[in-house]
């Protein structure tokens, strides 16, 4: 399992980033932060996409909580990253991430 987790933190770390790059270099909204109007706007701009990032917010809402409460579980160090990780580049990448390693800790 671990290399599959390992496998979908590349490829969650990139593939949407992808798209937040080229946000930022075409509107200098850098990591989609420099500019939240512009990013709250995009993210609610119609009510299909406000369902989807409604949607999604609960679920990083949900993983931050439980990365945060199963590190203590697990007595993994500097849970906090996985959190920095996430406000800046989204989900898709930390969340395998932290799997990748929660499964290190298991294997002991």
């Amino acid at each position: 399992m671990r290399s599959l987790y390992a496998l979908l933190a590349v490829a969650g770390f990139i593939v949407p980033n992808v798209l937040v790059f080229q946000e930022s270099v075409e509107t200098g909204n850098i990591l989609l932060w420099l500019d939240p109007a512009a990013t709250l706007g995009g993210m609610f701009g119609n009510r299909i996409a406000a369902a989807f990032v409604t949607d999604l917010l609960c679920v990083v809402l949900v993983a931050l909580v439980w990365i945060v409460i199963e590190s203590k579980r697990l007595n993994m160090k500097n849970s906090w990253v996985y959190i920095v990780l996430t406000l800046l580049f989204g989900l898709a990448g930390p969340l395998p991430l932290f799997l990748y390693q929660r499964e290190k800790v298991l294997g002991k």
